[in-house]
């Protein structure tokens, strides 16, 4: 074989696997948003049934997480990358960590759910959906940014982190003062601010993914500002 069209069968090759590695993410992703709002709304309305099912969910998301990583492992010991090509599968590596994340932490609000799904409801629920809202819009965002190698649409994510923390310190400080006013409801209410510190913290991932898109298209690292400013 020629040394030329053993290039174009290696290249033909990545292409193929970087289309498998795309359509693993998108599925990780598709998971992940599925198990945000059913998380959210087995809490809210204390819906064991529908906790355990978005639990089992989570199997799904590490299935495609070992398949994501085997292909990567793979196509990097296949050699004959370019530059960009190892930055691709490595940053696919990465981001199947904060997907599998995400996933593991919806469990935990699916976990409460089960736990006080025999307990009355105490306040509404309003902001902790709109928390989920927008977590869901970060993760497709931060997806979608690396499958079609958009910066701009990773430094939309970015922005969208400051609404979710916005909300969070709202909720927290709500649900402090609703259980100052009502012991009753402090058990409660601790496991509500706990559900709202955990999709603060699937937003985290959510930037992290869209940080690690930025760096892989413009090589620039945005994760430390403070830090690469020299403060």
């Amino acid at each position: 074989m020629s040394a030329a069209l053993s290039h174009l069968t290696s290249r033909q090759g990545f292409e193929r696997d970087r289309a498998q590695i795309r359509r693993l993410l998108l599925v990780m992703a598709g998971h992940v948003e599925s198990m945000i709002s059913a998380s959210v709304r087995a809490f809210s309305t204390r819906d064991a049934e529908l906790a355990r099912h978005t639990i089992a969910v989570d199997a799904k998301v590490n299935r495609a997480e070992c398949e994501c990583d085997d292909l990567c492992l793979a196509t990097l010991t296949a050699g004959g990358l370019s530059e960009a090509d190892v930055r691709f599968v490595c940053l696919a590596m990465k981001m199947v960590v904060d997907l599998e994340r995400i996933g593991d932490l919806a469990v935990n609000v699916c976990e409460r759910a089960i736990d006080l799904a025999h307990e009355p409801p105490c306040r509404s629920y309003e902001d902790i959906h709109r928390m989920a809202d927008l977590v869901k819009l970060m993760v497709r965002g931060a997806i979608d940014a690396f499958v079609n190698e958009s910066a701009a649409a990773a430094e939309a994510v970015l922005l969208q982190d400051n609404s979710v923390d916005a909300l969070y310190d709202r909720v927290f400080g709500d649900i402090l003062e609703m259980m100052q006013s009502d012991a009753a409801a402090v058990h409660r209410g601790i496991h509500m601010q706990s559900v709202a510190k955990w999709l603060e913290r699937m937003a985290d991932h959510s930037e992290n993914l869209a940080e690690q898109v930025i760096f892989m298209l413009e090589g620039k690292d945005v994760r430390h500002p403070g830090r690469l400013a020299g403060r």
